[in-house]
């Protein structure tokens, strides 16, 4: 008897403790999380920038308005938060079928040096259909950064070599190129999915 009421006092802390992490999260990383003061982006009209995407185009805040727009920075040579971030974009993007077509999907990389035109084009090839890469100047770069409030840094490795810091959320817009929301790396898709519908139909509701 005494044992089955420790097991049970058991499951039940472990239910607890499980529900404080997840009102945790949701409140510091998740949807409830309030914006940080002073770090909200700047509306798409009030960016200026120029950058070049993966195929040859200029393009810059401009190119954004009109649809509903989803914004990464990083890089091709990172290591995991960036193909991870990009794979669950792409399927964000599977999951809303053909309203997909109906964004914009910027990737926007924090390592021109190495993120040329062509290494961008190719690696935007291994995702979803819709994403585009931008790459450009690093002054420009640093613009298109202080107008989304984004952050990057270089970072010196071992033998010489480099890798790049860099804000990890993906930035959301409606089609008149104001902030919706922001979506954590590693937010799950039934909290992800419903942010971007929210930016669809803001859009929907703007135009009637």
């Amino acid at each position: 008897m005494q044992r089955r009421q420790l097991v049970l006092y058991g499951a039940a802390g472990a239910g607890f403790l499980g529900l404080t992490l997840f009102v945790g999260w949701w409140r510091v990383d998740g949807p409830g999380a309030p914006e940080p003061k002073g770090q909200r982006p700047l509306p798409l009209s009030a960016m200026e920038f120029r950058l070049t995407d993966h195929e040859e185009n200029e393009v810059g805040p401009g190119n954004l308005i009109g649809r509903p727009t989803m914004v990464f920075f990083g890089f091709t040579y990172c290591p995991d938060v960036c193909p991870t971030t990009l794979s669950d974009i792409s399927g964000w993007l599977e999951e809303l079928g053909d309203e997909a077509s109906e964004m914009n999907v910027v990737f926007i990389t924090v390592d021109p040096e190495r993120d040329t035109v062509e290494a961008m084009a190719e690696y935007v090839g291994y995702f979803h259909p819709v994403i585009r890469g931008w790459t450009g100047p690093e002054d420009q770069i640093a613009r298109a950064a202080e107008g989304f409030r984004a952050s990057f840094e270089r970072v010196p490795t071992e033998g010489g070599g480099y890798t790049m810091n860099h804000t990890a959320s993906v930035f959301l817009f409606d089609a008149e190129g104001e902030l919706v929301t922001m979506i954590d790396y590693h937010e799950p898709r039934e909290f992800a999915v419903p942010k971007i519908r929210r930016a669809l139909t803001e859009d929907v509701e703007g135009a009637t």
